[in-house]
């Protein structure tokens, strides 16, 4: 069988890996042993990462929303139990924004939200 020579690849791919890794600190941006290391690390954590950017968003999202209610006399429970019985269908990002920006029209929604939990 005959040799395979791949320097060209293999050096390819190493830098490669050693630009990917540009920034980090030690021996981790100029050794590659080191570079391959930290990259695994960080591609993991940049995965995990983008999940719990989703949580987090959501939890400031609800904390919003929540101190908007309150505001307005509700709790964050009977705000949103009210919206959907009022047939309201704005996600948590978009109330949020709305909470946020313009609280007259937050207001609306929750005397919306109030008149479809009383009735």
């Amino acid at each position: 069988m005959t040799r395979v020579k791949r320097s060209v690849h293999a050096r390819k791919k190493r830098r490669a890996t050693l630009a990917r890794a540009r920034g980090f600190r030690g021996e981790a941006h100029s050794s590659y042993k080191r570079a391959k290391e930290a990259l695994l690390k960080a591609d993991s954590y940049a995965y995990r990462d983008r999940r719990n950017r989703k949580r987090d968003f959501r939890r400031l999202w609800i904390t919003r929303i929540n101190a908007a209610a309150r505001q307005n006399d509700m709790s964050y429970s009977q705000f949103m139990s009210g919206l959907r019985k009022a047939g309201v269908e704005l996600d948590r990002k978009v109330l949020a924004d709305i909470a946020v920006r313009d609280a007259d029209a937050f207001r609306r929604f929750a005397e919306r939200a109030r008149e479809a939990s009383a009735g």
